[in-house]
């Protein structure tokens, strides 16, 4: 890992802004700024590990925990026709971020399958969806 400071750190702490729809001790929601689909959202351990070798086992749980609660919250406020759920390790693999992360991507019949999109969204457009995501991640409890 280089020494330049960490994005998703710096969102955690505050530092960048993100269009944030979920949040507990461990873990932080909030959605892509260069977006595939409307409602890309990635869910993050707060705690900084580069991938997922180096995540350790609750981290991946909690991950895991609140990415499940967000699949089920973007099912409602997006209604897709189905979901991507894809973690990259290494940029070998596709990984720009490095920083444990989980991508939950909405999918409508016809999309293409990109991860990663090429357009940053305008921070209204996410600040809309971020608040009609957040409404329904705190109707899906647990799940």
């Amino acid at each position: 890992m280089s020494d330049d400071p960490c994005i998703f750190c710096e969102i955690v702490a505050g530092r960048a802004p993100a269009a944030r729809i979920y949040e507990d001790d461990e873990v932080l929601v909030f959605l892509d700024l260069y977006p595939t689909a409307r409602g890309h959202t990635l869910v993050i351990p707060k705690v900084h590990y580069e991938n997922l070798f180096e995540a350790d086992e609750d981290s991946l749980m909690a991950v895991t925990r609140v990415a499940r609660r967000g699949a089920h919250a973007l099912r409602n406020a997006i209604r897709p026709d189905g979901m991507t759920v894809v973690q990259l390790n290494g940029a070998a693999a596709g990984q720009t971020v490095f920083h444990y992360h989980v991508h939950l991507i909405p999918r409508h019949h016809g999309d293409n399958l990109k991860i990663h999109g090429r357009r940053t969204a305008e921070r209204s457009e996410l600040e809309t969806q971020a608040s009609e995501i957040a409404a329904a991640f705190a109707t899906t409890g647990d799940a």
